[in-house]
């Protein structure tokens, strides 16, 4: 189980969507909200969000702490924070986010197929948005 949390912040943290591909399964189940793609469903549009933050000319870092894991045998979530920093040209944002995560064991493997993050902060969250999407998206984002 940590095996496969420590994975998608490995793939996160070093822009490999192959090791991305690996954690999340590979199907319409898949569902994230986030605050990048707001409710994406399926893998396909979860994909799309990633190849976006991995794309860009940004530097950042997130780790999950303060959490619990929850075992539920084939399924087990995990609840807590993300912290990080998100660097673009010379903005420099101090991330914090609320996250929980939901994998399942599919063939012996365990895939993710739920993710939920909120930034509580109205200012990071705009700040953020901008930063990966650009004003006239993240604009859209908001309504």
């Amino acid at each position: 189980m940590l095996r496969a949390l420590s994975q998608f912040y490995e793939a996160l943290n070093s822009r490999d969507m192959e090791l991305m591909s690996q954690n999340w399964l590979q199907g319409d189940e898949a569902a994230m909200d986030n605050p990048l793609g707001g409710i994406k469903r399926g893998w396909e549009e979860i994909r799309s969000v990633y190849e976006r933050l991995f794309g860009s000319a940004s530097d950042y870092y997130f780790e999950f702490y303060d959490y619990t894991l929850h075992d539920a045998g084939e399924l087990f979530y995990v609840v807590g924070r993300e912290r990080g920093t998100f660097k673009t040209g010379d903005i420099v944002l101090e991330m914090r986010i609320r996250t929980s995560r939901i994998f399942r064991l599919i063939n012996g493997q365990w895939r993710q197929v739920h993710h939920h993050g909120s930034i509580e902060e109205p200012e990071l969250l705009t700040s953020y948005q901008q930063a990966v999407l650009g004003r006239r998206e993240a604009d859209r984002e908001h309504h």
